[in-house]
């Protein structure tokens, strides 16, 4: 028996329920996830979490490299978008860049507001505004677009060409797919 002086004593008659109480709740307590690409966080998880993890760690880190430029990763799609297809309308706009229709009129606004877009009046449905990246606009997505590289950079690293090309391949089959 150990001795009062190492911490020990006789647990009186009340205690002794609360006691057992306290050491099945200390072993039901949670467990904690693993780290991401561990576990069911890794090459155990479902596809369809781990594109999702993949997709939120990716939007992180691009968000943190873009932010030094004062710009969001919406913007930089919305940015893009108008840049790979000049006169997209707003509507437009938000399927390519797969946002809703509100969150692009906000990014729109923004963009105009900062000289990066223009807008001109579609010219069969007057009431239907065009958007278009101005030089500034070109300026600013050419700066996005390195940081956005060393993303690409990263993600990319330790896989040969052939292995890029089939990522690509089937990222681009499960969005046409699903």
């Amino acid at each position: 028996m150990r001795e009062k002086s190492q911490g020990w004593r006789k647990p009186s008659a009340g205690s002794v329920g609360r006691q057992s109480q306290q050491t099945s709740a200390e072993n039901s307590a949670p467990q904690l996830p693993p780290p991401p690409g561990e576990g069911k966080r890794g090459e155990q998880g479902y596809l369809a979490y781990l594109l999702r993890q993949a997709q939120a760690a990716t939007r992180l880190a691009m968000e943190r490299s873009l932010a030094d430029l004062g710009v969001t990763s919406p913007q930089f799609v919305v940015l893009t978008m108008l840049k790979a297809y000049p006169g997209l309308s707003g509507a437009d706009v938000a399927r390519v860049a797969m946002l809703t229709p509100q969150t692009v009129g906000v990014i729109i606004r923004n963009l105009e507001r900062d000289g990066a877009i223009t807008k001109t009046p579609h010219p069969v449905h007057g009431r239907m505004l065009q958007w278009m990246v101005t030089t500034r606009g070109a300026a600013l997505l050419d700066r996005c677009k390195r940081h956005a590289q060393m993303i690409e950079q990263r993600l990319t690293a330790g896989l040969s060409a052939r292995d890029q090309t089939m990522i690509r391949r089937w990222l681009a089959k499960i969005s046409a797919d699903l």
